[in-house]
């Protein structure tokens, strides 16, 4: 092997690495600088790499996306699929299907080609992108509602087996393989679809009791998931169905189970999806050069325009409107239609196919992810919070430990440092409300370890050190975490200055704050109210206005608001 080689994609890494923080000062997405950076070392750019292995590219990048996949599987609530599985599904499959359609009319029209080339354009870019909304829901501090939460990343990750079909069968039609049989067109997409919803669970549930029954060296346990992973994956691709799938799946069945050593599994995992995330978006940027961008720059606009600007919103709006979302966030959604590796994969397939017009194909997917990165990601976060879908987060701990012990249970060391304007003044550890089955470990100051007595006091700057199960995590947070959340998502700004249970009735708040709600009926509890406003699935964050005062969904269980937040008008 050159070493030349070795020593020249090992500084796109570090290069890529060092300047990713800017993604934040910037605006602009991770991914994006990433491209960016292999496109300069291409063939074009000053690194002057020459890179045309479009096979090995196409193997990569498949293995990067299951690394990603299962990372972003094990970080899905179960809860999500409460509220977003349903939505999530239609948009995977028939969304997908409206998008191809509509952005191979506009392909035809700019670009002059035959409607099976265009066809082909548009299912390549129909799918949104896993990583990329992973990556940007995940790395930006942002925290959704959960019913547009849910939504995006279920969507993201199951949309690939239709736009693989459709891309699929499109490669088989336009190279004339006498592959055109209808019937055998919709096995593929019923195997597609079949196998991975079928394998995904069953092999999750398997990796799960492999690792809680054998004993490893905790390093090996993430290793062992990563392996089973990828094993997953390559099989169900061998048989036919979508690897995608059936390993997304499965990392939502391990990340939803008890499993040893979890926290050491997604903090290994997380920089794993990171390298593959790296690795595959500085190797695709290698793939294109610049120049071969600039003669269907103007087409490529016109057509990433309309994706972003009609498409999506008119699929979004005709697929998602049955299901109680409200006009703010079938307006996010529509936006969020994030293209990524995905459509630059797919496109190597008719590179690879040697099809007519392959190139063309290949160049113009790019330019649509670089645009749809550059518009859609880096608008994201603002138009989150212009829109009020922002939610106040959860209080994690710093560090988060196992206790590979089997007396311990489920309990975790977690460091909690206590930062803010509520940690100024001392505090005992004695007074501090922690739940039950909790116990300080020690607090940290200045370098120096100290016992915990009830006497001792904390302040800003010690960490105390706890053994916590995860189910008290909530709870805990809120009790020890000092991170100041911006103005708009201070609790009492966000929920108001009233606490409210769930079954209360509105005849009842009335009567205790002097309110008049005309029209409605005084038996009606307010966990109804919110029922019917959101057909069934309210979320945190929803709001339901009454007269001169405004509702918010405090807590939520089993599709039932538990507690409410009553803010006054002002």
């Amino acid at each position: 092997m050159d070493p030349t080689l070795t020593l020249v994609g090992a500084l796109m890494l570090v290069i890529s690495i060092v300047i990713s923080p800017l993604s934040s000062r910037v605006g602009l997405p991770v991914l994006l600088i990433f491209l960016v950076v292999g496109m300069l070392m291409g063939e074009d750019g000053p690194g002057g790499i020459v890179f045309d292995d479009f096979e090995l590219a196409f193997v990569v990048a498949n293995l990067a996306l299951a690394v990603i996949l299962l990372d972003g599987g094990m970080r899905t609530r179960a809860e999500t699929f409460r509220v977003g599985l349903r939505p999530a599904l239609v948009l995977a499959t028939v969304g997908v299907a409206l998008t191809a359609m509509g952005a191979a009319v506009v392909a035809w029209w700019v670009f002059d080609l035959h409607w099976l080339m265009a066809l082909l354009i548009g299912a390549i870019i129909s799918s949104t992108d896993a990583a990329a909304v992973f990556s940007l829901l995940q790395g930006r501090g942002l925290h959704l509602n959960e019913r547009v939460s849910a939504t995006l990343e279920i969507e993201s990750g199951s949309n690939d087996p239709m736009a693989i079909f459709l891309t699929l069968m499109l490669v088989t039609l336009i190279g004339q393989q006498g592959a055109d049989d209808a019937g055998s067109a919709l096995l593929m997409l019923v195997r597609q679809f079949g196998l991975g919803l079928a394998i995904g669970p069953v092999a999750g549930y398997l990796v799960v009791q492999l690792a809680n029954r054998i004993r490893l060296t905790p390093a090996l346990y993430p290793l062992l998931v990563a392996a089973a992973g990828i094993v997953v994956f390559s099989a169900t691709n061998a048989l036919g169905g979508s690897g995608f799938l059936a390993i997304y799946l499965t990392g939502v069945v391990i990340g939803n189970r008890r499993v040893r050593m979890m926290p050491m599994i997604l903090q290994v995992h997380d920089g794993l999806a990171w390298l593959a995330q790296l690795c595959l978006f500085l190797m695709l940027g290698l793939l294109v050069n610049p120049s071969a961008l600039l003669p269907l720059a103007g087409a490529g606009l016109i057509l990433a325009l309309a994706l972003i600007f009609v498409i999506r919103p008119l699929t979004i709006f005709v697929t998602l409107w049955p299901f109680g979302f409200n006009l703010r966030e079938l307006g996010f959604i529509s936006w969020v239609g994030l293209r990524g590796a995905v459509p630059i994969v797919l496109a190597l397939f008719p590179v690879i196919a040697d099809l007519p017009d392959a190139q063309l194909v290949f160049h113009a997917a790019f330019f649509i992810v670089l645009v749809s990165l550059l518009v859609q990601g880096t608008t994201m976060a603002p138009l989150a919070r212009k829109l009020g879908l922002e939610v106040p987060s959860s209080n994690e701990p710093f560090r988060r430990l196992p206790l590979d012990a089997p007396s311990a249970g489920d309990h975790e060391l977690m460091l909690f440092p206590l930062r803010g304007k509520h940690w100024e003044q001392p505090k005992k550890l004695g007074q501090l409300r922690l739940p039950v089955d909790t116990a300080v470990a020690g607090v940290f100051r200045k370098r120096q370890c100290l016992q915990p007595t009830k006497d001792l006091e904390v302040s800003a700057g010690d960490t105390i050190a706890m053994f916590a199960t995860p189910a008290v995590l909530g709870e805990l947070g809120k009790a020890l975490s000092g991170r100041q959340a911006p103005g708009h998502l201070a609790e009492r700004a966000f929920f108001g200055d009233f606490v409210l249970n769930g079954e209360a009735l509105l005849g009842d708040v009335e009567q205790a704050y002097g309110i008049e709600f005309d029209g409605l009926a005084p038996e009606l509890s307010l966990a109804e109210c919110f029922a019917r406003r959101t057909k069934g699935h309210p979320v945190v964050g929803d709001r339901v206005t009454l007269g001169p005062v405004t509702l918010v969904a405090r807590a939520t269980k089993a599709d039932r608001v538990t507690k409410v937040g009553l803010k006054m008008e002002q």
